[in-house]
């Protein structure tokens, strides 16, 4: 069996989430999304569950952080390109988000850029050259 990832994320704005979401290239899952959560799938086996903040608390009885104060994780996808890595980012900007909340890194053979979510979670896209990692 293939292992999935579903990374659950607390959310302000249901709407505004999932549109960001969708902006940086992931699909709307409708079997799974409704008027307190959006499954957005990036793959077959990775996902991101938005949660409204009603709905997340019945998971944990954690107190919901502040992920524009606070960093709790960062979290790095693929591209196919520096091109893609920065059209991503700009479609993402457009959609609500904020680039770069951390300096953007080109080392040669791999290139990376952030963008910050509108609940403030920060994702990393990266690009590396396959060429390179042989």
């Amino acid at each position: 069996m293939t292992k999935m990832i579903f990374i659950n994320l607390p959310v302000r704005d249901l709407q505004a989430a999932t549109n960001f979401y969708l902006a940086i290239g992931g699909t709307l899952n409708p079997q799974f999304s409704n008027d307190q959560a959006s499954s957005i799938m990036f793959s077959d086996a990775i996902g991101v569950m938005l949660l409204t903040h009603q709905h997340y608390g019945q998971f944990t009885t954690r107190q919901i952080g502040d992920a524009r104060r606070d960093s709790q994780m960062l979290i790095a996808l693929t591209a196919g390109s520096k091109d893609e890595v920065n059209a991503t980012i700009e479609k993402g900007v457009a959609a609500g988000g904020r680039a770069d909340p951390n300096p953007a890194q080109d080392l040669g053979f791999m290139f990376n850029r952030h963008i910050e979510d509108p609940d403030g979670n920060v994702w990393e896209f990266l690009w590396m050259n396959p060429a390179a990692m042989q």
